[in-house]
């Protein structure tokens, strides 16, 4: 695929041919706004907050949707495209519930009417306040914060192939139907929260989001660990404890999460019957006592060296745990035929 030249915001790039503006906008570091569009998930261009000025064109143009071209001259701040966004900012936020729209959380549609001068309602649409979806002990979906962007639908099933979310028609206007009020139980729904973490209004959240704010927590970056594919999560933490989790953009799992690594992951940590110190049996009494690292390694060390030296290392075998990381596993296996001296070693991760 041949390079092509254009200039954004004053800047002469070189992209591939058949990009769109927006893709070739953010290959280079320029930020264009957009409260739909997500790479390889969704791409229907109705929210219009993406669009640009080019050069020659009567009409500012959508980002996600507009293909590059030779010598194409594009502006992404420039009064009209301010202009265009804020009115389009003030139509979306005509057909929310104002009251949830202004005491939720923070979000991107938050963000960008604070970024943009949108501090209320113009064009206050009619209607009655639309009942919530929240028996899912997990996620819970609140209509009057929907902008029918279809990120959510988009994660569902072309990012997690799960196909649970989908979209429908009340009258002329697009709907989205989350699974999450009665009969949850019964749906395909997983659970996984991938619509969640997308959704930019807070429509669909994960109900762990309601028990802080964004100052309140610091971040980590770790590898999931309750399996071996390496998927990358953050680390939500306040006042010491984690207290939630969300996907990261890793090579193995590009910004997603399971049901197990989104909920259940860290949730072990704080358990009250976690063991936190190695424990060695007492042979007076048959009970376990707690002991040193140093106690518990030396034993461990002792007896496997006397196991091998007498029996040989076939007469260990060595079985992984399937909630560590694909490294970890790799080394114990390692350790399994180079140390023990065998090839008896399994993982209990069976389908």
């Amino acid at each position: 695929m041949s390079n092509i030249k254009l200039t954004i915001d004053g800047r002469t790039l070189e992209v591939p041919e058949g990009v769109t503006i927006l893709s070739a906008a953010a290959a280079n570091g320029i930020h264009i706004p957009t409260l739909c569009y997500i790479k390889n998930t969704n791409d229907i261009g109705s929210c219009r907050i993406c669009v640009v000025d080019v050069e020659g064109m009567d009409y500012p143009l959508p980002a996600c949707k507009t293909t590059v071209r030779e010598g194409m001259v594009v502006s992404t701040t420039s009064e009209r495209v301010v202009t265009h966004r804020r009115i389009a900012l003030e139509l979306i936020v005509s057909g929310l519930s104002e009251a949830a729209w202004k005491t939720g959380e923070s979000n991107e549609l938050k963000a960008l009417c604070e970024e943009y001068g949108v501090t209320g309602v113009p064009f206050k649409a009619e209607g009655a306040p639309k009942p919530l979806a929240d028996s899912n002990p997990f996620l819970s979906f609140d209509p009057n914060l929907c902008i029918r962007c279809q990120r959510c639908v988009g994660a569902c099933n072309t990012a997690a192939y799960n196909h649970s979310l989908r979209t429908g028609k009340k009258g002329v206007r697009t709907i989205i139907k989350a699974p999450f009020g009665e009969g949850w139980e019964s749906s395909i729904c997983e659970s996984c929260g991938n619509c969640a973490q997308v959704c930019p209004t807070g429509a669909i959240k994960q109900k762990a989001r309601a028990t802080y704010s964004a100052d309140e927590v610091t971040t980590t970056l770790t590898t999931c660990p309750f399996c071996g594919v390496g998927c990358q999560v953050e680390l939500k933490v306040k006042d010491g404890k984690i207290i939630d989790a969300i996907g990261a953009n890793g090579p193995a799992n590009k910004g997603l999460l399971c049901l197990k690594g989104r909920f259940a992951s860290y949730k072990f940590v704080d358990s009250p019957d976690r063991i936190r110190t190695p424990l060695i049996k007492n042979k007076q009494t048959g009970e376990f006592e707690p002991a040193s690292w140093d106690e518990a390694l030396t034993l461990v060390t002792s007896r496997l060296s006397e196991i091998k030296e007498q029996h040989g290392g076939d007469s260990i075998a060595a079985f992984a745990c399937s909630r560590s990381t694909n490294e970890d596993v790799y080394l114990f296996q390692k350790m399994t035929r180079t140390v023990f001296g065998t090839n008896n070693v399994d993982n209990c991760a069976r389908v």
